[in-house]
C-alpha cells in the first residue's frame, strides 16, 4: 500500500494561504528589489556611484521611503539579504518602514546559478544546503515570503530534459523548505528572452517547464494554496525577426498557464523579463482584459519595469530623490490598474519606452 501524506497543519496552511492572497490582492503587485550586490553595482556605476554598502542603502531607502500611497499598488517587496538589516538615515530599520506602510517584506533566497554538469551549457541554481536555517532567520526578522529563480534558455536543443527536471526539483525542494519555516514560496521558472525563437516555441517550452514544475511541487507535498508563481510572459525571443502584438502574447501566455497551473494557486505575478516599463504594463493590462478563463489573480512582480525611470531620474543625486519617488508612484499605479485590466491612459515616465533587455541578465 502507498504511504499517504498530509499537508502542513491547519494553522500553518491558513497562515500561508492568507499571506499568498494578501500579496496578490486586487490592484496590487510586487516590487522586486532583490538585486545582488554585483547586480545593483552595475546600476550604481551607471549613475556614477561606487558600489558600496552605503550607496546600495541610499538607493533602497529612496524606494522604501516613498509616500505611503505606494501601498495602494504595491503589496509586497522582495529584498536582498543585506537589505533586511539596513536602516534609514535616521536609524529606522527598513523592515519597520515597510510594515508601517502595510507592505509585506519577502526575501530572495537562491544563491544564483552555476553550470549544470553535462548539460547543453545550461545552469542550476544553488542555495538549498542551508536553506531551512536561513528561512528560519528571515522569518524571525519579519519576512513572510521568499523567492527563488531558475533561468532556462531556449536554443536549438535547449532547454534540455536534464535542465527542466533539475529546475522542477530544485524549485519544489525550495518551496517545501520555505513552507516548513512559515514562508510563502514564490516559484520562478524564468524562460529567458535571449534567443531568436518565435512565440510558438516559447509557448511550448513554457508549458513543458510549468508542467514539470507543478508535477514536482505535488511530488514534494507542497501546499499550493500557500504558494505563488512568478513566470515569464510568453513572447518571441529578443532576436526573433517576427515580432508579436499584445493580442498574440496574451493568448499564448494565458493558454500556457491554463494548460499547466492548478487553480489552487492563488496568484501569478509575472516577471518583466527585459520588457520596457510601458510594454510590461500594456501586456499585463491586456492579459487581464482578455476573455479567457483565469482562475488565479494575474499581477506583477517587476524589478526593472518599475525602476528604470527611478534610476534615470535619481541619477545618484540627493536632490532628485522626490522626483524619482514620483516616477515610482506613477509606474506602480499604472501596473496596479493593469492588474485589474483598467489601464486606459498611458503614463509618461522618463524611461517608459526604453528596453530593459540585458543579454544573460544576472540579478
Amino acid at each position: 500500500m502507498p504511504t499517504f501524506f498530509s499537508y502542513p497543519d491547519i494553522e500553518l496552511q491558513q497562515k500561508l494561504k492568507n499571506t499568498a492572497e494578501a500579496i496578490v490582492a486586487p490592484g496590487k503587485g510586487i516590487l522586486a528589489v532583490d538585486e545582488s550586490n554585483e547586480g545593483i553595482g552595475k546600476l550604481l556605476a551607471s549613475v556614477g556611484l561606487v558600489n558600496n554598502e552605503n550607496n546600495r542603502r541610499k538607493y533602497r531607502q529612496l524606494l522604501f521611503t516613498t509616500d505611503h500611497t505606494l501601498s495602494k499598488s504595491i503589496s509586497a517587496v522582495i529584498l536582498f539579504d543585506e537589505t533586511v538589516y539596513q536602516k534609514t538615515d535616521d536609524g529606522t530599520p527598513f523592515m519597520d518602514i515597510l510594515k508601517k506602510n502595510n507592505i509585506i517584506p519577502g526575501i530572495k533566497v537562491d544563491r544564483d546559478v552555476v553550470p549544470l554538469f553535462l548539460s547543453e551549457d545550461e545552469f542550476t541554481t544553488q542555495g538549498l544546503d542551508d536553506l531551512a536555517k536561513r528561512c528560519a532567520e528571515y522569518s524571525k526578522q519579519g519576512c513572510r515570503f521568499a523567492k527563488w529563480r531558475c533561468p532556462l534558455k531556449i536554443g536549438e536543443h535547449t532547454p534540455s530534459f536534464l535542465a527542466i527536471q533539475d529546475t522542477a526539483n530544485v524549485l519544489a525542494r525550495y518551496a517545501a523548505v520555505c513552507q516548513s519555516q512559515g514562508l510563502v514560496p514564490i516559484v520562478e521558472p524564468d524562460v529567458l528572452l535571449d534567443g531568436d525563437h518565435d512565440i510558438d516555441r516559447c509557448q511550448k517550452v513554457t508549458e513543458v517547464v510549468l508542467a514539470a514544475v507543478y508535477k514536482a511541487l505535488n511530488d514534494h507535498h507542497v501546499f499550493l494554496e500557500g504558494t505563488l508563481l512568478k513566470p515569464n510572459m510568453v513572447t518571441p525571443g529578443q532576436e526573433c525577426l517576427k515580432r508579436s502584438n499584445p493580442k498574440e502574447i496574451v493568448s499564448a501566455t494565458v493558454t500556457a498557464l491554463l494548460r499547466t497551473v492548478p487553480a489552487a494557486v492563488p496568484g501569478i505575478a509575472f516577471l518583466s523579463g527585459g520588457q520596457s516599463e510601458e510594454e510590461a504594463t500594456l501586456n499585463l493590462n491586456a492579459i487581464n482584459q482578455v476573455n479567457m478563463k483565469k482562475p488565479w489573480a494575474l499581477t506583477f512582480s517587476y524589478g526593472r519595469a518599475l525602476q528604470a525611470s527611478v534610476w534615470k531620474t535619481w541619477a545618484g543625486k540627493d536632490g532628485n530623490v522626490l522626483k524619482a519617488q514620483k516616477e515610482l508612484l506613477k509606474r506602480a499605479e499604472a501596473n496596479g490598474l493593469a492588474s485589474l485590466g483598467k489601464y486606459t491612459n498611458a503614463v509618461s515616465t522618463s524611461a517608459g519606452d526604453a528596453s530593459n533587455y540585458s543579454k544573460n541578465h544576472k540579478y
